[in-house]
């Protein structure tokens, strides 16, 4: 069963992707209730993207928002560090074809972990990134209004 239950016509959803070079958070949400949800860390391998694709179409999924180095000031963070980051998303982009936006997720990790311990999780680390995926999905959702 699809976490997202209600799909309409008119309701976009969106995935959220909290990326790093071995795992890769994932949430999601929809322009209706405009609340992100976890929806889990995936290993950064060959088979990702297989894996997006099938949630992609699982969930209907219109566009794909990606955690971004942003710095303060709007200023990017050094190519080297955004070279992978950039290369994930233009592979979504062509084998997915998908919109792709980004959201800056200036200590989204940081946050994550803090909600995690609020909420008495254990193996924190097991669940921050997709935590942290939900944290820059839910900022773009508010973000837009």
């Amino acid at each position: 069963m699809s976490i997202i239950s209600s799909k309409t016509s008119n309701t976009s959803h969106y995935l959220g992707i909290d990326f790093g070079k071995a795992k890769i958070g994932l949430a999601v949400a929809d322009s209706e209730t405009k609340i992100a949800f976890s929806y889990g860390v995936f290993k950064n391998d060959k088979k990702i993207f297989d894996k997006i694709k099938e949630i992609v179409e699982k969930e209907g999924i219109g566009k794909i928002i990606i955690g971004s180095n942003e710095l303060c000031r709007g200023l990017t963070s050094t190519a080297v560090e955004e070279r992978p980051r950039m290369d994930f998303a233009k592979k979504i982009e062509s084998k997915i074809k998908i919109p792709i936006e980004f959201q800056s997720e200036m200590y989204s990790t940081r946050e994550a972990e803090r909600n995690l311990i609020e909420k008495g999780a254990k193996k924190i680390k097991r669940f921050d990134d997709q935590e942290a995926a939900r944290i820059i999905l839910q900022s773009w959702l508010d973000k837009k209004g």
